[in-house]
C-alpha cells in the first residue's frame, strides 16, 4: 500500500488543480488576461508573454498556463512564423517559471509532496536561477529579426462569455496558491488543502452558474440550458485524463524499481562513476529533454538519500523543471504546444534549443554561485 497511497496523493492533488483551472475556462476566465494585452511591438510583447508564462506557470502548473497563453497569442499574433518563436519562447519561460514553485510543475509538486523540499525553501533557492533561466534566453532572443517591427491587425472588443470570469479566474488563483499555506499551517498532506480549495471554487461555480449567463452574445434557446449544467460536472469529463494515468504508470513502474533495489544499485555505480554530484544532476537535467522528467524525478527520489531541504533537491528540482525545454517533446508545455501550432521538432531544434540550453546553463551556473556562497557560504 506504500507506494499506491504515495502515487495517489500526487494524483489527486493534481486532479483537483486541473478541475480548478477548467472551472475557470469555463466561466471564460482567461479571457481576462487577453484584455490587458494592447502592445504593437514586438519586443515587448514577447517580454510581457515571458512574463506572463513564468508568473502564471509558477500558479497554474507550466502545460496549463502554456495552454492559455498559446490560445491568446493566436488571437494576438496573426503571422505563423513569428508566433512559432513566440510559442518557443513561452515554452522555455513556462518551464522556467514551473520549477521555482511547489505546484508550478508535477516534479516540483512530487518533490514538495515526497517531503524532499519545503515550499518556503523551494522559493528561497530556485527563484533566482529560474528568472536567469528566463531572462537570458528573452534578452538573446529580442536581438533576432523576428522580434522587430509591430504586429499588424486589430485588436478586437469581444464580449465576455461570462460576467463572472474575472471573479473566478481571481477565485481559482487564489485558491491554488492557498494550498502550500495551508500545508505549512495545518501540516496535512497538500492534497487535502487542494481538494479543500477546490470545495470552495466549486462552491461558487455552482451558486454563478445557476444565476444562468449567456453563452453567446445572441442568447437563443439552445444555449439557454448550458448555463444550467453543472460547471463542476462539466470540468471533470474535460480533465485530461491520459497523462493523470501516464503519471500513474510512471510512478508505479518506478516505485517497482525501487522496491526491487535496483535504484540504488545505479546511483551507486553513477556516483563512483561521476563523483561530482552537480554533473550528475545537470545531465539529469540534458536528460530530462529527452526523457520525460517525471520518470527521472521519480527515480532520483529513490537514488538519493539526502534529508528536507537538502541542497541537492532543490538542483533536481531546477534541472530537471528547466532541462526540458531543451527539445520540444522534452516538456509537458513543449508536447501541448507542439500539438496547438504544429511545430515540428527540427525548427524548434533550430531555433529555440540552444537558447534554452543557454538559459539552463545561466541559471545553473548561478544556482552553484548562490548554493556554495550566500545561502550557505
Amino acid at each position: 500500500m506504500h507506494h499506491p497511497g504515495k502515487t495517489a496523493e500526487i494524483l489527486v492533488f493534481l486532479l483537483g488543480a486541473m478541475t480548478i483551472v477548467e472551472i475557470i475556462d469555463y466561466f471564460d476566465g482567461f479571457a481576462t488576461i487577453k484584455g490587458y494585452i494592447r502592445i504593437r511591438s514586438k519586443r515587448k510583447l514577447l517580454w510581457l508573454f515571458s512574463i506572463l508564462a513564468f508568473i502564471l506557470s509558477a500558479i497554474i502548473d507550466n502545460l496549463t498556463a502554456t495552454i492559455v497563453l498559446i490560445t491568446i497569442l493566436q488571437k494576438v499574433v496573426n503571422d505563423r512564423n513569428t508566433r512559432l518563436w513566440f510559442a518557443g519562447m513561452i515554452i522555455i519561460a513556462a518551464n522556467a517559471g514551473g520549477a521555482w514553485s511547489p505546484i508550478g510543475d508535477v516534479t516540483t509538486t512530487m518533490l514538495w509532496i515526497a517531503n524532499k523540499v519545503s515550499a518556503g525553501q523551494l522559493v528561497i533557492h530556485v527563484l533566482i536561477p529560474s528568472i536567469i533561466c528566463m531572462v537570458v534566453p528573452t534578452l538573446i532572443a529580442g536581438t533576432n529579426s523576428a522580434f522587430k517591427g509591430n504586429i499588424e491587425g486589430s485588436f478586437e472588443e469581444e464580449a465576455p462569455k461570462s460576467k463572472y470570469g474575472s471573479t473566478m479566474l481571481y477565485l481559482g488563483l487564489g485558491a491554488i496558491v492557498f494550498v502550500p499555506f495551508f500545508k505549512t499551517i495545518t501540516h496535512l498532506p497538500p492534497y487535502v488543502g487542494m481538494m479543500l480549495s477546490l470545495a470552495v471554487v466549486a462552491t461558487f461555480a455552482e451558486i454563478y452558474s445557476n444565476k444562468k449567463f449567456s453563452i453567446t452574445s445572441l442568447d437563443n434557446e439552445d444555449n439557454d440550458t448550458q448555463g444550467h449544467h453543472s460547471p463542476v460536472h462539466h470540468s471533470l469529463s474535460k480533465i485530461e485524463l491520459p497523462s493523470i494515468l501516464f503519471f500513474l504508470g510512471i510512478l508505479l513502474a518506478v516505485a517497482a524499481l525501487e522496491s526491487l533495489g535496483m535504484l540504488f544499485h545505479y546511483a551507486e555505480s553513477l556516483n563512483e562513476a561521476i563523483p561530482n554530484t552537480d554533473i550528475v544532476v545537470m545531465l539529469f537535467g540534458v536528460g530530462s529533454a529527452v526523457i520525460d522528467n517525471v520518470p527521472l524525478v521519480a527515480a532520483s527520489m529513490g537514488m538519493f538519500g539526502e534529508p528536507l531541504d537538502n541542497a541537492l533537491w532543490h538542483f533536481i528540482a531546477y534541472s530537471a523543471g528547466t532541462g526540458g525545454s531543451m527539445l520540444i517533446i522534452g516538456s509537458a508545455a513543449g508536447v501541448v504546444a507542439m500539438g496547438m501550432e504544429k511545430i515540428d521538432f527540427f525548427s524548434y531544434l533550430k531555433k529555440i534549443a540552444w537558447l534554452a540550453f543557454v538559459g539552463f546553463i545561466a541559471g545553473a551556473g548561478v544556482f552553484i554561485l548562490l548554493r556554495d556562497f550566500v545561502l550557505h557560504g
